[in-house]
C-alpha cells in the first residue's frame, strides 16, 4: 500500500465533502417525495413488532426504520438512517481508496454512476445497513491488515455481527475475506474478533432455532423445490449486474476489476470478494432466480479495484471520462424522473410499486373502515395499507402458491377468526365482490367475509422425503398435523359458513398442475393447542407421467389455500 500521508492536488478531501453534501441532499429529496416500495413497507412492519429475527431476514432494517420512523412519520423517516448511513459509507469508502492515491475525480464519476448505489442511499430494506456495514468492514480490516490491535479486533467482530444482523449475505464477504488471507489464522486477536462476532449474533441463533430455523430451511430448500434450471434465470442476472454497475461503464469496471494487478493484502481481499460474490450468485442462478441487487456488496471491491487501477500513471483512457459523465447523466435523469413519477416509469413493473399507493389505501380505508383488510397477492401490499393507514390492518393470504412470509410466524390471524373481513383481490369473485376500486395504482375488487376462518399456520408433515406412484394410483400418506395455536381446532364443517378442504397440490417447476382432494377423516380432526396427530390419508396421483413436487395445503373459502407443508417429490411412472 501507498503511503497514506503523501499529498495530491486531486486527492483533496474538499471535493468529496461537496459531492457527499450533494448525494445526501439527493437521496433526502427523493427519501421525501417518493412512496414507499412495497419492501419497505413490508419491513415497516418489522420495525412495529422488534424482534431478533424474522421469517428470511435479520432484523437491523427494522431497527434502522424504527430510529428513523419515531423521529418523524412519513417517508423521509422510515428512509433517514438509510440516506445518512449511504452518505457516511460513501466518505469510508473515499478513505479506503485514499490510501492509493486515487484520484477524487475519479473517485466521484465512477461511485456517482454505480445505479445500485444509489438505489440504496433512498430505499430502505436490509440492503441498505448490508452496505453501510460491508464499507465499514472494509475500513477498519484495511486498518487491522496494517496493526494487528486486539481494539480493532473486536470493532470488526461488532461489525462482523452487524453485518449478519442486515442480512445473510454478509457471510460471503466474511468468509472470502478469510479465504483471500489464509495468514490471519497466525493472528492471536482474529480469534478474538471471531468470538466476539459469534456472541453477538447468538440471539438470532437462537431465534431461528426456537422456529424451526425458518430462514435455512427457505434459502436452502423451499426457494429450490420444484424448479430445475432456467436459462434465463443465468442470462437475466447477467444483464441485471451491467444495469446495477452503470449501463454506459459496468462492462469497464467488470473488466478493470477483475485484470487488476494486486500488490497487497487488502487488494486480494477486494479482488477475491469481487469475484467469489459475483461468481456465486451466477451459480445460484443453476437452481433458482437470483435478485441482481443480491450483489450490492460485490460492487464494493469491484471499485474500489477500479479506482486504485486508474491511480497508476497514464492508466485511463481518454474516452473512458467523457463516458463516465454521460453514465452519471442518466443515472440522474432516471432518479429525476421516478422522482417526478413520469408516466412511462409508472408502466415498468419494478416501478409500479412506488406510485398511488397512498390514494389506495386511503380508497379501501373508506370502504373496510375498521376491519382487517385481507389479500391473497403476497405481503406488499398488505403491507402498504398498515402504513399508509397506521392502522396494523392489512393481512397477506400467504398461499399455496406463494412463499411463506411473517404473516405465517406473527399471531395476526388469529385476530381475524370468526370475525368480518374485508377481502381485497386484483380479481373479481363471483358471488364476493361488491366494490371495485380504481386508482393510479390500478383496479381491484372488494367484499365482505363473514365468520372467517383460516389455517394458515397449522403445520402437516408427510413423514417422507419421496414417493413412487403409477398414473391414477391411491397415495397413503402417515400425515401428522400439529396445532401451533393458542386454541382448540377442527377440522368439522358442521355449523360452519366456510367448509374446510385439505388438498394436495402437484408442482411441475413453480406452477400448480393438478389439484387432489385428500380422502379419509381429515373433517372430524380435532386438536387441542400444541398436540400433534397422525392421520393416514389418501391422495390420487396425477394421469400424466413425471416427476412433481406435492405439498398439503389446507382451503377455507373464499381464499385459495395455505401452504402448510414442506414439499414431497412424486415420482409418476
Amino acid at each position: 500500500m501507498q503511503d497514506t500521508t503523501a499529498s495530491h492536488i486531486n486527492q483533496s478531501n474538499k471535493p468529496i465533502w461537496y459531492f457527499i453534501l450533494c448525494w445526501t441532499i439527493f437521496n433526502a429529496l427523493q427519501a421525501y417525495t417518493l412512496e414507499l416500495h412495497a419492501d419497505e413497507a413490508y419491513y415497516w412492519l418489522f420495525a412495529q413488532k422488534l424482534d431478533w429475527g424474522y421469517f428470511y431476514h435479520p432484523p437491523m432494517v427494522a431497527l434502522f426504520i424504527k430510529i428513523g420512523d419515531t423521529l418523524l412519520h412519513n417517508e423521509l423517516g422510515l428512509r433517514l438512517l438509510t440516506v445518512l448511513s449511504n452518505s457516511a459509507a460513501i466518505w469510508l469508502l473515499w478513505l479506503v481508496v485514499k490510501p492509493y492515491q486515487v484520484s477524487s475525480k475519479w473517485f466521484i464519476l465512477l461511485v456517482s454512476g454505480i445505479l445500485v448505489f444509489h438505489v440504496y442511499g433512498f430505499t430502505s430494506t436490509p440492503d441498505a445497513p448490508l452496505f453501510f456495514f460491508a464499507v465499514l468492514f472494509y475500513y477498519f480490516y484495511q486498518r487491522y491488515l496494517q496493526h494487528d490491535k486486539w481494539q480493532t479486533a473486536i470493532i470488526i467482530g461488532i461489525i462482523t455481527a452487524c453485518l449478519l444482523y442486515s442480512k445473510y449475505h454478509g457471510v460471503l464477504l466474511i468468509g472470502f475475506t478469510i479465504l483471500s488471507n489464509l495468514k490471519l489464522f497466525n493472528r492471536k486477536t482474529f480469534y478474538l474478533a471471531l468470538v466476539t462476532g459469534v456472541a453477538l449474533y447468538v440471539p438470532h441463533i437462537l431465534w431461528q432455532a426456537h422456529r424451526g430455523f425458518p430462514a435455512v430451511n427457505y434459502q436452502l430448500f423451499e426457494r429450490s423445490v420444484g424448479g430445475g434450471y432456467d436459462l434465463e434465470f443465468s442470462l437475466v442476472y447477467l444483464a441485471g449486474q451491467l444495469a446495477l454497475g452503470g449501463v454506459l461503464i459496468s462492462w469497464y469496471l467488470f473488466y478493470k476489476g477483475f485484470t487488476a494487478k494486486i500488490t497487497d493484502a487488502f487488494a486480494r481481499a477486494l479482488l477475491v470478494n469481487a469475484i467469489g460474490i459475483f461468481g456465486f450468485f451466477l451459480l445460484n442462478t443453476l437452481k433458482v432466480n437470483v435478485q441482481p441487487h443480491y450483489t450490492l456488496i460485490a460492487f464494493i471491491p469491484l471499485v474500489c479495484l477500479v479506482l486504485i487501477g486508474l491511480a497508476r500513471k497514464d492508466a485511463a483512457p481518454g474516452w473512458l471520462g467523457k463516458l463516465a459523465i454521460i453514465n452519471v447523466i442518466v443515472v440522474v435523469f432516471i432518479r429525476l424522473a421516478l422522482m417526478s413519477g413520469l408516466p412511462f416509469l409508472r408502466k415498468v413493473e419494478a416501478l409500479k410499486s412506488y406510485f398511488g399507493f397512498h390514494e389506495w389505501a386511503n380508497l379501501v380505508h373508506a370502504k373496510a373502515g375498521n376491519a382487517f383488510v385481507v389479500m391473497d397477492e403476497g405481503f406488499q401490499n398488505p403491507s402498504k395499507y398498515s402504513y399508509y393507514t397506521r392502522s396494523l390492518k392489512g393481512f397477506a393470504y400467504d398461499s399455496r402458491g406463494y412463499g411463506r412470509t411473517m404473516f405465517d410466524i406473527w399471531p395476526m390471524e388469529d385476530s381475524l377468526q370468526h370475525q368480518r373481513i374485508y377481502f381485497l383481490s386484483k380479481i373479481k369473485q363471483q358471488g364476493l365482490s361488491t366494490d371495485s376500486i380504481v386508482c393510479r395504482a390500478g383496479k381491484w375488487y372488494g367484499g365482505w367475509v363473514d365468520d372467517t376462518r383460516t389455517y394458515q399456520k397449522i403445520a402437516i408433515d408427510a413423514n417422507t422425503k419421496e414417493v413412487k406412484a403409477h398414473p391414477g394410483q391411491i397415495i397413503h400418506f402417515d400425515l401428522s398435523i400439529t396445532n401451533p395455536y393458542p386454541y382448540d381446532v377442527n377440522f368439522t364443517n358442521s355449523g360452519y359458513k366456510h367448509a374446510v378442504y385439505l388438498e394436495a397440490c402437484f408442482f411441475k417447476k413453480r406452477d400448480i398442475v393438478y389439484i387432489s382432494p385428500v380422502e379419509g377423516g381429515f373433517n372430524e380432526i380435532k386438536l387441542e393447542p400444541g398436540k400433534v396427530l397422525t392421520e393416514k390419508l389418501s391422495v390420487k396421483a396425477p394421469e400424466q407421467k413425471g416427476e412433481y413436487h406435492v405439498l398439503f395445503s389446507i382451503r377455507t373459502d373464499p381464499f385459495s389455500g395455505a401452504k402448510n407443508s414442506p414439499f414431497v417429490k412424486v415420482i409418476v411412472d
